[in-house]
This record gives structure tokens, sequence and C-alpha cells, in this order.
């Protein structure tokens, strides 16, 4: 089922993530963000965009079914690959030229913590929200390109402390380390998300566009580096056998059950 686009005022429309129950991040999610904004800039070019989820979760990052068996086959063309595609998704949002507002309606873990971070403002539900970039403490490098994105979020000591110790933080930590910029009682999300938003007129959007690459224009310089970085080495950091021991231990430890793809001897 795509995603849900609706416009909710004369210039902004609301992006329901809607791939799966929890939104767990693999192809066909990357495959549904990308359909999403391809009708965003055809469609709503006169748009701002709130992003958000549906019941408890904004979205609970990778699938970790599909992508520890992805990483246990070792075949570091293939991660190369997969990490391309989805490299892309969190690009083509974090450089969006319009304003993207996150509507944090539930828990915002690993990769969907990032896709809340590559939007431009953050409003959470008021409620026992957690957070967490926690690849790390799963056995998953945090890829040098998303290191940018994350810095530029919420500057370098707190981007230091999500990636390297993957706490989880509930929402009045996230607040005080910039994760959220705003927190409102779970019915009005929507509204507030909408509200902020539409602050920027259609008229304005050549402006915003500008003003932001121009904010991003050192992270953006950034990236390139840490790209050629996560060429170099990223995919043998998700295959190392130490990782793929800790992805079979944590997978075993969040789910309950025995790993469900062969791990090599």
């Amino acid at each position: 089922m795509p995603w849900t686009i609706e416009r909710r005022h004369n210039h902004v429309v609301v992006v329901t993530m809607n791939t799966n129950k929890v939104n767990a991040q693999n192809p066909a999610f990357f495959a549904d963000l990308h359909a999403a904004f391809d009708r965003l800039e055809t469609e709503y070019r006169d748009c701002a965009v709130v992003l958000t989820g549906t019941g408890g979760v904004f979205t609970a990052g990778l699938d970790l079914d599909h992508h520890f068996a992805l990483y246990a086959r070792r075949s570091l063309k293939e991660i190369d690959a997969w990490f391309e595609v989805y490299r892309a998704t969190n690009l083509r949002l974090f450089t969006y030229p319009r304003p993207t507002v996150a509507a944090i309606n539930g828990h915002a873990y690993a990769g969907g913590l990032i896709t809340a971070l590559d939007c431009d403002h953050r409003i959470a539900a008021q409620s026992p929200l957690q957070f967490s970039l926690n690849e790390v403490p799963i056995g998953i490098p945090m890829p040098a390109v998303y290191c940018e994105i994350i810095k530029y979020a919420v500057g370098p000591r707190t981007a230091a402390e999500l990636t390297l110790f993957g706490q989880v933080y509930d929402l009045a930590a996230a607040a005080r380390m910039g994760i959220v910029q705003t927190a409102v009682a779970p019915d009005r999300l929507l509204d507030a998300a909408i509200a902020w938003a539409a602050r920027v007129p259609p008229d304005c959007y050549t402006a915003y566009a500008f003003s932001k690459r121009a904010l991003q224009a050192t992270t953006l310089a950034a990236i390139d580096p840490a790209a050629r970085l996560d060429r170099d080495w990223l995919a043998r950091g998700m295959s190392d056998l130490a990782s793929l021991r800790a992805h079979a231990r944590r997978y075993r430890e969040l789910k309950g059950k025995e790993i469900t793809w062969p791990m090599p001897g």
C-alpha cells in the first residue's frame, strides 16, 4: 500500500508512512519513500511536507530480518549496492528543497530516528516515546554519511553520544538534546506540525531552498569524503564476523526467537 498523501492546508501535505506495521525500513520502504516524493515533486509542488507514521511507532529503523540476512551473506558488492539505495533515501529527504516537518507519533529507533533527523523540524506527541540510535550496540557501524546528517541536526557532542553509545532516551531527554524541538498533546500533533510547515508560504520556497542549501553546505561538502569512507569500509564492518555474532545475539534479545538466517562458519 503506497504512503498516503493528503493536502491538509492550502500549501501543506501530510505524508503518512505505512509500508508495514512499524515502518521497518527495507526495500519496500525505500521504494515507498521515493514514490511518495516523486508525487510530491510533480503533484504538490506548492506544498510543504509533514511526515508521520501510524500507531505507536514513527519508524522502527532497519528491518532486521532482511538486513541481518543480507550482512550474513558477506557479499561486499551486495551490501555496497544496498547502501547506495539506502543512502539515496535519506539524502533525498535531507536535501528536500521545501519545508519538512517530522510529526513524531511514536517511537523512533535507529534508521527511523535518522529519518526524523533528516527533517527540518521535529514535533513529537507527548507520550512515553523512546528515541535511540542503537546501531552500534546491535553491531551495525553507523554510516559516515549519516554521521554528518546527525551532526547537522543535533550538533557534534550530542551526535557522538547518540551514535557511539546507543542509549534509549525518553521524550524529556530528547527535547533537552535537540532531537525534538516541540512536544504537544497527541491529538494536536498533526495540527501543530501543519502550522509550523505553513509558516513558509509557497512564494518564499525559492528563498527557503537556497537558504537551506546554504545552511547544509558544510555538511554536504563533508558528505563526499564520508561517502568514500563508507564505500571503502562500511560493507566490511557490517559483515565482520564479530558484528555478525552481535547481530545474532541482539536479534535473539529483541525478537525473543532464534535467528532466521544461516551464520557463516
